[in-house]
């Protein structure tokens, strides 16, 4: 069932529900993974989860700690900026596409103005994933969580998504995305037509890797068997010839180590020049590296 949440300060043209469940639309993470630029999803993974073939990711660890920091960068954000934030009362909807929705982190809204101005999103990230993020204040940040902003901006028909991320413990920083409309409307294609050919109408889309394909495919017919194509034949003889060269390397690379480990005997460390070459650490697990 759609409500209509009225708050006060809160936008009366904004269509939200706190009913809706996860399978029952497309969100902002949803529509990067439809995309190709999300690191934990793909195109297969949202169509598994939107026809309840399986439950999603909600519970991945990652996205559990982003939900446990959202209110510590919130109110990082509002103390450098002087923005007073909410959490919006639901599932913010599109005016004409009810399944086109998203959970925004918060908003700002200009004390006696009816329309929403500014949006927030909240993100934390590793300090190894730092050279993603472009210079403070500019819009310069990885792809999947512009691609978010901007569904969020076409969602509200605000101008301004703000994006504030802890990088690490210390390294706090603030980023501001544009409303496009160009893009906005690349978006709504996408999501509509993934929505309506393959969630509607229930077909798988193509599948972006192995574990694709051992998520659709999860039972295997013992008793049928398939002709393969001349085309898929020269696949599998082109694999073949991968794996035995894998295999000659492995072997090649086990005989070597055995070199290297009986000219160092007893010791755990090789040089060469004054610099580590080997390592060899026993007893747990006599590893060389």
């Amino acid at each position: 069932m759609i409500e209509i949440t009225h708050q006060s300060s809160y936008p009366k043209n904004i269509v939200t529900s706190t009913s809706l469940e996860r399978h029952q639309f497309l969100g902002g993470t949803d529509i990067a993974a439809i995309l190709g630029l999300s690191s934990y999803r793909t195109p297969v993974d949202v169509w598994l989860e939107k026809t309840q073939r399986t439950q999603g990711s909600a519970d991945h660890l990652v996205l559990r700690f982003g939900r446990y920091a959202e209110d510590f960068v919130a109110q990082e954000y509002e103390r450098e900026t002087g923005f007073v934030t909410q959490k919006p009362p639901g599932i913010i909807q599109h005016q004409d596409h009810p399944y086109l929705a998203g959970n925004i982190d918060r908003i700002m809204i200009h004390e006696g103005e009816t329309q929403m101005h500014r949006l927030l999103e909240c993100k934390t990230s590793h300090p190894r994933n730092a050279h993603l993020w472009g210079e403070a204040g500019s819009d310069q940040v990885p792809l999947n969580y512009l691609v978010q902003c901007l569904w969020y901006l076409m969602l509200t028909q605000c101008e301004i998504c703000d994006l504030a991320v802890l990088i690490g413990n210390n390294d706090f920083r603030i980023y501001s995305i544009t409303r496009n409309l160009a893009v906005e409307e690349l978006l709504l294609k996408r999501a509509t037509r993934f929505w309506q050919h393959h969630v509607l109408e229930d077909i798988s889309p193509p599948t972006q890797s192995e574990a694709d394909c051992r998520a659709l495919f999860q039972t295997v017919n013992n008793s049928a068997s398939l002709e393969a194509s001349p085309t898929l034949m020269k696949h599998i003889e082109r694999l073949k010839e991968i794996q035995i060269h894998m295999h000659q390397e492995e072997v090649e690379i086990s005989a070597i180590k055995q070199i290297i480990m009986n000219a160092l005997k007893d010791k755990d460390t090789l040089t060469f020049n004054n610099r580590v070459v080997a390592t060899w650490k026993t007893p747990k697990s006599s590893q060389l590296s």
